[in-house]
């Protein structure tokens, strides 16, 4: 069974088709990068996949962990429920800056206790261990009594990390983390999500620049206008390839001077380009 199944997905927005007839499957325990210039519909896909936007009405389907979350046009009836299966961690890292790191990390608790505890913030002593063991797992044990607003860019994004953990997700998508922060901490981010897939987490990471996609992610899938354009093993994806999928925006994808890395072999066997851009 896939962690993630789409079929025939579009979305417009106005004029703009954001997803033109996307299709993929994404298989349980893979570590995916989706890469593409600004405006390629990275994070549109992504937010159609958790459930927060939904496509035009027709055949676009989305499957998560083999049900469907939405259908021609309209969530499921327990797209609610399967939202607690997916975690998100967005580019901003949406954590509440009054709040400790803890107290953020048991938010990932919300989806699965009754909402008065929640609202009261009154969590056990076992969420509470649970919460500072996450926390040591993405390697921040230190910040645990630390109001969010005094974090690190680094530390926050590992933060929002560990409250996907928490949450007990079984597919975990990272819109853009990366994106904000500075060489070192995008490494020490990109090795923590990495680690997290080793521990059987399906992972999909929306990144800007493909070095990051070759050095920790066995499978990219690259879109265009909204249409994948490539889907095949990290290490095919040359930058001569990029320059012919994206012209001139490819500039924006690639590290200046940075090496070809290898990554773990891929579960895709051969790369993908879509005829269109052959």
């Amino acid at each position: 069974m896939n962690a993630i199944s789409v079929r025939n997905l579009t979305k417009t927005f106005g004029k703009k088709r954001a997803l033109d007839n996307v299709n993929l499957d994404i298989a349980r325990g893979e570590m995916v990068a989706l890469i593409g210039a600004s405006g390629s519909g990275k994070s549109t896909l992504m937010r159609h996949i958790c459930g927060l936007e939904i496509a035009q009405a027709g055949l676009g389907r989305v499957e998560v962990l083999g049900q469907s979350i939405q259908s021609g046009g309209r969530l499921a009836r327990d797209a609610r429920g399967l939202r607690r299966s997916i975690g998100v961690v967005f580019q901003q890292f949406n954590l509440v800056a009054r709040l400790s790191a803890l107290s953020n990390v048991l938010l990932g608790n919300l989806g699965r206790i009754p909402a008065w505890r929640g609202t009261f913030g009154l969590f056990s002593a076992e969420e509470k261990r649970l919460a500072r063991e996450a926390l040591a797992r993405v390697g921040i044990p230190e910040v645990v009594w630390q109001r969010a607003s005094t974090l690190s860019g680094g530390q926050q994004q590992r933060a929002a990390i560990a409250r996907t953990l928490v949450q007990q997700s079984e597919i975990l998508l990272a819109d853009e983390p990366i994106a904000s922060l500075d060489p070192l901490s995008a490494r020490r981010v990109m090795e923590v999500l990495a680690s997290v897939n080793r521990d059987g987490i399906t992972c999909v990471v929306s990144l800007h620049q493909v070095e990051y996609a070759r050095r920790y992610c066995p499978r990219t899938i690259a879109l265009r206008d909204g249409r994948i354009v490539f889907d095949g093993p990290s290490v095919e994806l040359t930058n001569n390839m990029l320059v012919e999928l994206y012209g001139a925006n490819s500039e924006e994808l690639i590290l200046p001077d940075a090496p070809m890395q290898s990554a773990r072999p891929s579960r895709a066997a051969t790369p993908r380009l879509s005829p269109a851009f052959v």
